[in-house]
């Protein structure tokens, strides 16, 4: 099956812009209080709803959010965050391996506790990251356990064999505070409590983190392991929906998940996933991309990693920037194109401020129709606006069919 009407399906995803009202705010959300013309264009002269990207039962991932952003029924192909990551870093799992999510942290240790102090080593470069990465693989690396450098922070660790009953966290979870539980569950398992030993040790005294810290950055003084899976199965975009797509982000999920969904991944230099990731890069590479695309998927990092550092500021310039940035002349170019296309603004999950990691809320969406039929909703693109209209998607399959307008 393919798309032979010659309209263009776009997704712009903003990861984490949701939120709940701020008093500092005057009572909206960062969403509502940002400057946003592009996107409250696109709600108030498009459709606006609410959708479940977040199952009943599951935990509000960007894996199993994006999964449903792209059309996929979590129930029937989630395996975990890091086999994910893994086919992004084009490392394929064996039957007997699991893939952990391998971030580097600062953690204190004092005496037998352990706080997590930093999720993301202060947002540590790819360049220092992969020099202790691949240190790790010479040190901490066995027959068992081997150590692959991804962006920033966030690496992979691929386990052979099975590891028990171990349950993991996501380190995003905790930022300041105690994690003695969590962490006394890796050293209960005899070679991983060796490798993480061996990992402090190595990590404590490295160059790289003596710079860090020369400059008041926080060292990545440890590893924590997370997301685990095994290699899941899923049907490609192509063969559910018939249309031929690329996938454009910073994220090591995201572009695993395009991967197995059978996208094309496209690189952007300079993509970093925070606020100095390359936004004319990325929207140049997406417009570029329909060119030869029926779909192209653009994902922005920026206002979920705010969101996670419970920072107000760089959350309205994130948002504000995926506006502009993003949106914006993307919108504008398939406007002046005058081809036909069917664009949809939207979030993952929310990232609250005052959580500082997701929730399960249903997420507003936005789905601007060249050849609209209907009258658009008069509305901004915010959570509030997006309740009002009292429209839930319950699914992200049904959002996705409404994006190629067949729902």
């Amino acid at each position: 099956m393919q798309n032979s009407n010659g309209m263009k399906y776009i997704i712009l995803v903003g990861d984490g812009m949701g939120d709940l009202p701020i008093a500092e705010l005057g009572g909206k959300t960062p969403l509502a209080f940002a400057k946003t013309p592009a996107m409250d264009r696109i709600a108030s002269e498009g459709e606006l709803c609410l959708v479940r990207t977040v199952p009943e039962g599951y935990p509000p991932g960007s894996d199993v959010a994006n999964l449903s952003l792209l059309g996929y029924l979590p129930h029937e192909c989630y395996s975990g965050r890091a086999p994910l990551e893994a086919a992004s870093l084009g490392v394929a799992l064996a039957d007997d391996e699991i893939a952990f999510r391998c971030n580097l942290v600062t953690l204190r240790f004092e005496g037998d506790r352990v706080f997590m102090e930093d999720y993301s080593s202060g947002h540590i470069s790819s360049n220092e990251a992969r020099i202790l990465i691949e240190g790790l693989e010479v040190v901490a690396g066995t027959d068992r356990l081997r150590f692959y450098p991804g962006v920033s922070y966030r690496h992979l660790l691929v386990h052979s064999g099975e590891v028990g009953s171990l349950v993991t966290v996501p380190p995003h979870d905790y930022t300041g505070q105690e994690v003695t539980e969590f962490w006394q569950r890796y050293t209960s398992i005899p070679h991983l409590r060796e490798a993480l030993a061996k990992a402090v040790a190595y990590l404590a005294d490295h160059p790289v983190n003596r710079e860090r810290q020369a400059q008041q950055h926080n060292p990545a003084n440890a590893i924590w392991l997370w997301g685990e899976g095994k290699a899941p199965s899923m049907p490609t975009i192509r063969e559910q929906f018939g249309v031929e797509g690329a996938l454009i982000s910073a994220v090591d999920l995201l572009k695993g998940i395009g991967v197995y969904a059978g996208l094309e991944i496209i690189e952007v230099n300079g993509a970093t996933g925070y606020l100095d990731t390359n936004y004319a890069g990325k929207a140049a590479a997406a417009i570029e991309a329909l060119k030869t695309k029926d779909l192209v998927f653009v994902h922005v990092e920026a206002p979920d990693e705010a969101g996670h550092q419970g920072s107000l500021k760089d959350k309205l310039q994130a948002i504000e920037d995926f506006d502009g940035k993003i949106v914006k002349p993307i919108f504008e170019a398939l406007l002046a194109s005058g081809q036909d296309f069917r664009l949809a603004v939207a979030m993952d999950h929310f990232t609250p401020l005052a959580l500082r990691t997701h929730s399960v809320d249903p997420v507003p969406v936005a789905i601007y129709a060249s050849r609209a039929v209907h009258a658009g909703s008069g509305l901004p693109y915010d959570e509030q606006g997006a309740a009002m209209v009292g429209k839930l998607l319950t699914d992200g399959r049904q959002f996705f069919e409404r994006v190629l307008g067949r729902a």
